[in-house]
């Protein structure tokens, strides 16, 4: 069924009841496919790419994914901090599927494992056109904005 978003103006799409929410092990398939989204949705539109660096340095990071009838449709990495906080990055959902509450649902799952695994801090660096969204998720903004990867952003807590 395909309706419109009254909010955004997309063609709303009928998820099913169950999104499956699932560890991705790095360097996976499922993996490779998150990195492809994320270059997608985050890198390709301001002329970035990853650096093998860049991906090696996530071997350390806890990656859940979003998948819809076993497709990965979204994704985020989880980076343990110095300072035993828990950094959320590299949050991406399907152009297509942007509205649907799979952002939602994954910054849900990711914060219980926050909370499983002893942290009582996320903390997350948010575009400017994503701060709307963290903020009705309970994020605070922090500070000033600041320029990452050539645009601005905000850094944002979440006591958990």
């Amino acid at each position: 069924m395909h309706e419109e978003n009254i909010a955004t103006g997309k063609a709303a799409v009928s998820l099913p009841d169950v999104l499956e929410l699932s560890p991705i092990a790095h360097n996976s398939s499922a993996y490779t496919a998150a990195v492809a989204l994320r270059h997608a949705i985050l890198r390709a539109p301001l002329g970035l790419a990853f650096t093998a660096e860049q991906l090696a340095a996530e071997a350390d990071a806890w990656h859940l994914g979003a998948f819809l009838d076993g497709r990965l449709v979204g994704c985020l990495l989880l980076k343990p901090l110095a300072s035993g906080e828990l950094q959320m990055r590299q949050v991406a959902v399907e152009q297509a599927l942007q509205g649907q509450g799979i952002g939602r649902q994954l910054v849900s799952q990711a914060e219980a494992y926050a909370r499983q695994h002893g942290y009582t801090t996320m903390r997350l660096h948010a575009r400017e056109n994503a701060v709307p969204f963290y903020q009705r998720l309970d994020y605070r903004l922090q500070g000033e904005p600041f320029t990452e990867i050539g645009i601005s952003h905000w850094l944002m807590l979440k006591q958990l």
